[in-house]
């Protein structure tokens, strides 16, 4: 197939829509749905991105994208209990095999975010991913092959118009890219940096100059994040997976920001006082991770003022108070940062620190390194020099 038309482009009063090749076939095939355009914008990106993952690991891996961004990527590293329950996964009957754990790791870390997500897998899926995906809301899927159980299930997902795609796992683009703005043609060699080895760590200006395996591994899965992620981007990493991930902000800082909040609150999702919040029973998904997003931050009375709580709750739970929520932040440790470009200034460092990050990964090449040096000096913080730019629009 060299064409194939689409509802509509980004949005509906966009028509005619179609994706073509000019020389031979597409790389995908379409299983069952109709993708849009956004959604294969989605597929298309996250795949490349769980593939690099996948080489640079060796592990299956696992992609959740909204609007041509990652909200979460992982590799399959085995669960602790804890994630298991607040990825609500831990109800499953059947074993959660690699790459079902990825998926639940990519999935899980920003719930709200992945609301609506399409989905990429490394490895074929199985039916334990596609039992975990069977009860999330999402537009689609992109994976290398599917096994007959978990193309069956995913046939059922949506009155049977859940997007389904297999793509090509040795298709290879053309290594010149283009496209259209304004009746204007751009053209660029494309992105084939390869981020898989230690050598983008050899450059570790600061006094600490540390990096365990794991940190590199993370390091690696960070900037693979961010080769993906609309810039300006930054992707705090923890135990293989991104647990936050700011994307498209027009300052640095705001991306830190951003992704940090999101980091922070991936870890106190974790804090006994949330993990034990008293749900009804018959609360919709979508309807508990609202209120846990709301309950852990500072309009929490939203969710606990009367007449309120008991649509959630069975009692009304205590707040979490600053002093907790600062305690229970200051526990998290060993979290790796990747940037897509330089930090201009130490305020990024003093940001990272406040969420954990023991590594970072950044370019290199600021008038203002020496105080990005600095400042990591000052916190006993291994960063390295990557030289590598990884912008993506």
């Amino acid at each position: 197939m060299k064409e194939l038309e689409l509802k509509y482009g980004c949005n509906p009063n966009q028509k005619p829509s179609r994706v073509f090749m000019d020389e031979g076939e597409l790389p995908i095939e379409v299983l069952c749905g109709r993708p849009g355009y956004i959604n294969l914008l989605d597929a298309l990106n996250s795949w490349q991105l769980v593939k690099e993952l996948r080489k640079a690991t060796g592990l299956p891996a696992a992609a959740s994208f909204k609007h041509v961004s990652p909200a979460g990527a992982a590799v399959g590293v085995p669960m602790s209990d804890t994630l298991k329950k607040i990825y609500f996964v831990d109800d499953v009957k059947v074993p959660l095999t690699p790459i079902a754990t990825a998926y639940a790791r990519a999935r899980g870390a920003d719930r709200m975010s992945s609301f609506g997500d399409f989905i990429a897998l490394s490895d074929t899926c199985d039916e334990a991913t596609a039992l975990l995906i069977k009860r999330e809301v999402s537009d689609g899927i992109i994976a290398p092959d599917y096994t007959q159980e978990a193309l069956q299930i995913l046939r059922e997902k949506r009155k049977g118009t859940y997007c389904v795609i297999k793509i090509d796992k040795d298709y290879k683009p053309n290594p010149i890219e283009r496209k259209q703005v304004f009746g204007v043609t751009f053209e660029q060699g494309r992105n084939e940096i390869d981020l898989t080895g230690d050598e983008l760590f050899e450059n570790i200006p600061t006094a600490n100059k540390n990096l365990p395996e794991e940190a590199k591994r993370d390091l690696k899965i960070a900037l693979i994040t961010l080769k993906y992620t609309q810039s300006n981007s930054v992707c705090y990493v923890k135990d293989g997976q991104a647990i936050g991930i700011g994307a498209g902000q027009q300052s640095r800082i705001h991306c830190t920001r951003l992704a940090g909040q999101k980091a922070d609150l991936w870890w106190l999702r974790q804090c006994p006082k949330v993990m034990s919040l008293p749900f009804k029973a018959d609360i919709r998904r979508a309807d508990r991770d609202n209120t846990i997003d709301v309950y852990m931050g500072d309009e929490y009375e939203d969710v606990l003022r009367e007449g309120t709580w008991q649509q959630f709750f069975t009692e009304k739970p205590e707040p979490l108070t600053r002093e907790e929520k600062k305690a229970w932040l200051a526990q998290n440790t060993k979290v790796s940062l990747g940037s897509d470009a330089f930090f201009p200034f130490g305020d990024n460092i003093e940001r990272a620190h406040k969420s954990g990050v023991e590594y970072i990964a950044q370019a290199g090449g600021s008038v203002r390194d020496d105080n990005v040096i600095e400042t990591c000096d000052k916190y006993g913080i291994a960063m390295a020099f990557t030289g590598i730019r990884l912008f993506h629009h």
